[in-house]
């Protein structure tokens, strides 16, 4: 059957690949599982549900919740009932809860336990549109997920007729979601696409690997994230059941269990992973410890095409040695690991190669729904250092100044209630201007270079790309998270939270004592230890780009701290005015400072020679 609209993926599935797990999630610590019908009769029952309580078509409803088949069920329930769904992250801040509950207009909130509700409900009272706060875990005050379901089985009868007809007069341009991007920088902006905006991708991207009907994937990056949302739809519409993991915190536990045949994710995690694994690795007996690091630096000259039979030989030894072990550790079955949402580090992309976990990295934002380009899980289709070739009925064109532009029928319907945000982002033409900087290789395939907002001149007029910077930097285990500064000063500057993880046991090995982190970081081994990895980087870099001063911080950047957004990304303007006096100290308090003493010193000592003698 024809896929138009989101909820025909249902449909498809019960016809065409019927199983008794196309969702998977964990109750009690126990999998349940829901086979092509209870999902189908669950979404219906939604969808009955709303409508007996008064909801209607064109009506906005709110999720707050993390990764469960319940989040799927009211999602294409909502989708078929002409019900907008706005999907919330649980872990912003009051603020903003307060600012998009306000702007989307929203009726209800379906939100996942007691900690968002206690969270969101003092918000949710002051918004008199807001009537109606539902649960999926029973909370005293809230109305259980379990009544809506009960007031659908209860209707069906009485609404079948009048769900069909919502259902047939919708059509595939019709709005279905309202996105608030996670915005670095002020005010989120409200995204709104329709169904065909997002069928569009996901059935385009589903020619991007092999797997289908009788694989499994899990998911546990946020499906309120227009990439994880997609993906999932993508995920159903080719047959794959998929496990919802709720707690990013037990991810390792779960891919034991569920071993996935593939699963999405940012390459922040794989670089966690993988500083994980080396860890381990470092602690190993001295033999074993010789063997790992030989595997893992014969995995760093990974090559997808002309690699020598010596080399393959080679490989096959690590693989059976050293990197069986990788692939265990994420269930044994990995064949396929999509990465998106930020530029993957090219050493990472070799090394999981080479381990036998293959990483196809794409491209997008949540205006392009979000899928721009992605390398396909086709050797000769794919380019190392790339986010791939750009997707059928997508086009590209790289503007003068370096901005990627995008048009498709990918492309927005526009921001919501900002037609003035939206035509400064979408020209006449139908581009959208994506605030990216990139260019294609080989005539093929597309590279993002930076930010278009985020790159600064210095004071002698050289562009500064700072995510650059920042991966070559996080390349090194002992750097968590590091931002590039400097715009309008002489030289370049890092602000470098650390992997303390790291730096306490390579403090324990060299019989280094401190204190506390603060105490750590003024230490002069460690200093001079992260003085040796911002040398390694600054051998790759272009003698302006080079990071002259950095200077530590003791605090780990997260969402829930405030400095990364909810995908990851740094806040700048945050860390900026977070860490002004360090920022002032780097530039004005070292080297200018002493300069301004020195010519002040002289001018003194000047001017004391100069007076008469009494």
């Amino acid at each position: 059957m024809e896929i138009l609209r989101t909820f025909d993926i249902i449909d498809l599935n019960c016809e065409k690949y019927p199983r008794k797990d196309m969702y998977g999630g964990k109750q009690d610590k126990e999998w349940i599982t829901y086979s092509t019908e209870d999902v189908r009769n669950h979404i219906n029952w939604v969808s009955y549900g709303l409508l007996s309580m008064g909801y209607k078509k064109g009506d906005k409803i709110a999720t707050i919740s993390g990764n469960k088949p319940e989040w799927n069920f009211v999602d294409l329930g909502l989708a078929q009932a002409g019900i907008v769904h706005v999907p919330i992250y649980p872990t912003i801040s009051t603020e903003e809860y307060d600012f998009i509950l306000g702007h989307s207009d929203v009726r209800a909130i379906f939100i996942s336990n007691k900690t968002i509700y206690n969270k969101v409900s003092p918000i949710a009272g002051k918004i008199e549109r807001l009537t109606d706060i539902f649960t999926f875990d029973q909370v005293e005050g809230a109305i259980s997920f379990r009544e809506v379901i009960e007031a659908g089985k209860k209707n069906e009868d009485r609404l079948k007729a009048e769900l069909k007809t919502i259902k047939d007069s919708i059509k595939p341009e019709d709005l279905v979601t309202i996105i608030y991007t996670s915005g670095t920088t002020g005010n989120s902006k409200g995204v709104m696409l329709s169904h065909n905006n997002l069928v569009s991708n996901a059935l385009t991207t589903s020619t991007a690997h092999h797997l289908g009907y009788g694989n499994r994937a899990m998911s546990f990056l946020p499906l309120c994230h227009v990439y994880e949302r997609m993906v999932n739809y993508h995920f159903q519409y080719k047959g794959i059941s998929i496990y919802y993991v709720e707690n990013m915190g037990t991810v390792s536990e779960a891919v034991k269990e569920v071993k996935p045949h593939l699963f999405n994710t940012v390459p922040r995690l794989l670089e966690k992973i993988y500083d994980n694994i080396l860890a381990k690795g470092r602690s190993l007996p001295w033999i074993k410890r010789m063997i790992f690091f030989w595997a893992v630096n014969l995995g760093f000259k990974f090559r997808l095409h002309g690699s020598s039979s010596f080399y393959r030989f080679r490989l096959k030894i690590a693989r059976k040695l050293v990197f069986s072990k990788w692939q265990e550790a994420l269930g044994g079955e990995v064949q396929v690991i999509v990465s998106g949402g930020a530029a993957l580090q090219s050493r990472l992309e070799k090394i999981f190669w080479a381990a036998g976990l293959p990483v196809i990295q794409g491209y997008g934002l949540t205006e392009t729904s979000p899928v721009i380009a992605v390398n396909p899980f086709r050797i000769n289709e794919i380019g190392f250092g790339t986010v791939g070739p750009v997707i059928k009925n997508v086009e590209v064109k790289i503007a003068d100044d370096g901005e990627i532009l995008c048009r498709g029928e990918n492309i927005m319907m526009g921001y919501y209630k900002a037609p003035e945000l939206t035509a400064e982002v979408i020209d006449k033409d139908g581009w959208f201007h994506t605030g990216d900087i990139g260019a294609f290789e080989d005539g093929k395939f597309l590279k993002i270079t930076d930010r278009k907002k985020e790159m600064f001149k210095l004071s002698a007029g050289k562009y500064i790309a700072p995510q650059v910077i920042e991966n070559k930097l996080k390349e090194s285990i002992f750097i968590e998270q590091a931002m590039v500064i400097g715009e309008n000063e002489k030289f370049a500057s890092a602000l470098i939270s650390p992997n303390f993880g790291l730096l306490h046991d390579w403090c324990s090995e060299h019989k280094i004592q401190f204190r506390d982190n603060n105490d750590l970081i003024e230490l002069p081994e460690v200093i001079d230890k992260l003085n040796k990895e911002v040398r390694e980087v600054n051998k790759s870099l272009g003698e302006h780009e080079q990071i002259k001063r950095f200077r530590l911080v003791t605090d780990e950047w997260t969402p829930q701290t405030g400095e990364l957004s909810p995908t990851l990304k740094l806040k700048r303007n945050h860390l900026m005015e977070r860490y002004k006096n360090i920022i002032s100290e780097i530039y004005y308090g070292g080297e200018k400072e002493n300069n301004v003493l020195s010519r002040l010193k002289n001018g003194i000592s000047g001017i004391l020679k100069n007076l008469p003698k009494f």
